[in-house]
């Protein structure tokens, strides 16, 4: 693997941005050390406590019969066989060979009361040892201060370490709430999240220039992940339209899967059968549903779509079956609806292949031995954080010149994370919206699209955790 930067705009970039990380680094973010002491001792208790109990169910007993002094009760694969082939409990998934499958998201399917505890203990577990541990084992002086490094990731990302800001759990959010509570904003501060919204998607069209992607980038009435949950779920467009507030969160719901389940996954290379069956497992453990409370698997069935189908990639998908309308759907979307990004992944894979690199937009050249795959998500994902390290290198040189007491406590690839001072809220959202919508445009002309951020604020003194969405004027 071989990354390097070819013009002195992009050695700028590594040099400036490593002197601005630095200087985030150094700043820290406040820890509550009490709130912390108190979470690993109760979480380790409830771990302590899950554990006996599951030690007393008919499951356990089972497992420990068949495997003796080798239980181990950190292994799924041995639960999967105590389930599967001892006890006989159906498996919701098999492998291309016909095995069951006895890895995490199959097993958390299940419903069964001592597989839920089961997960419930992993994962409180790893909250403790992980994170609560991580984060006790690095603060300072009542101060965290992680690594945030720019020669590590092979897709020119930013990486973290000791311990991994950019990694901590926020989509379980109960376990997310145990972790980011300790991270709390220093005295008559907020703790204030900018984020660039859909930045890959933008930093994708910098590349192929797909007419159909711009209308979605710039018309603000459109919105791509509503327009493929719809198709993909086969809904009609008054399913779509919120009546209520209720009616809105039932939308995003189904909207998600369109984005996490197909839209991202195909942008990142991935294909149909893997998405058609995240999207089916959502249905019925996201509890999706149209507005009178149809399930989308019984309005699917109304549709002729009455099961998943075969996952097995040997086998040809069949009409009625899930896999089969999802395939039909991903090839819409790359050869009619997409078909100029299509012809765009083509091309720049194969001048790879001819030239064995390829150059950034923002002027580094990968070079090396790579898959289809990462040559045309490395410049994406490097882009687009290269647009958010430009922002912070300039927010953080503007902080300093105006002597402001706001500090840039963290990054997450697409977010920057500060302390700012009560007094100075308005303005450093002003200073933040200029930098990240105005300024790198012009720094950078190929940014052929208009940038968008959205922020997030904890209340005043209030954890990291407690941060709600709030407008930036």
């Amino acid at each position: 693997m071989i990354e390097k930067p070819t013009t002195l705009d992009a050695y700028r970039l590594l040099h400036n941005g490593s002197i601005a990380l630095s200087q985030v680094e150094a700043n820290g973010m406040r820890i509550d050390v009490e709130y912390l002491k108190q979470a690993i001792q109760k979480t380790t208790q409830q771990v302590k406590q899950i554990n006996e109990e599951l030690k007393q169910d008919e499951i356990f007993t089972a497992w420990k019969k068949q495997f003796g002094l080798k239980t181990n009760l950190d292994s799924n694969d041995q639960l999967g066989k105590v389930l599967f082939d001892t006890l006989k409990y159906p498996c919701p998934a098999r492998t291309a060979t016909g095995k069951h499958k006895t890895d995490i998201t199959t097993l958390e399917q299940l419903t069964i009361p001592f597989v839920v505890k089961y997960f419930k203990a992993k994962k409180l577990k790893k909250a403790v040892g992980t994170y609560l541990k991580g984060i006790q084992k690095e603060t300072t002086n009542g101060f965290l201060h992680p690594n945030f490094d720019l020669h590590i990731a092979r897709s020119y990302r930013s990486a973290s370490s000791n311990p991994n800001f950019q990694n901590l759990p926020i989509r379980d959010l109960k376990i997310g709430k145990i972790i980011r509570t300790c991270i709390i904003p220093r005295d008559n501060c907020y703790i204030i999240e900018i984020d660039y919204s859909g930045i890959e998607v933008s930093a994708a069209y910098f590349y192929h220039k797909d007419p159909t992607m711009k209308s979605y980038l710039e018309d603000k009435t459109k919105d791509m992940h509503r327009d493929m949950a719809q198709q993909c779920f086969m809904l009609p467009n008054s399913e779509m339209k919120a009546k209520d507030e209720d009616d809105a969160q039932r939308i995003k719901a189904i909207r998600y899967w369109g984005k996490s389940g197909f839209v991202f996954p195909q942008f990142y290379g991935d294909w149909y059968l893997s998405c058609a069956e995240s999207m089916w497992k959502a249905i019925t453990r996201q509890g999706l549903k149209l507005r009178d409370g149809t399930t989308l698997k019984q309005h699917l069935s109304k549709k002729g779509i009455k099961k998943l189908g075969s996952l097995d990639p040997k086998v040809r998908p069949v009409k009625g079956t899930f896999i089969q309308h999802i395939k039909e759907v991903e090839h819409d979307f790359w050869h009619n609806r997409f078909k100029v990004y299509n012809q765009w992944k083509e091309d720049w894979y194969n001048l790879y292949l001819k030239n064995g690199k390829i150059e950034t937009l923002t002027g580094f050249v990968i070079e090396g031995l790579h898959d289809r795959k990462q040559i045309i998500n490395y410049p994406i994902q490097g882009v687009a954080f290269h647009v958010l390290l430009w922002s912070l290198i300039r927010i953080q040189k503007l902080l300093v010149k105006y002597k402001m007491k706001s500090l840039i406590i963290g990054q997450i690839h697409d977010s920057i994370v500060a302390d700012v001072p009560k007094d100075e809220r308005k303005t450093y959202l002003k200073i933040v919206n200029q930098v990240t919508t105005q300024d790198v445009i012009k720094h950078w002309p190929w940014i052929n699209t208009p940038l968008e951020i959205e922020a997030e604020s904890t209340p005043l003194n209030k954890s990291w955790f407690e941060k709600e969405k709030i407008d930036l004027v």
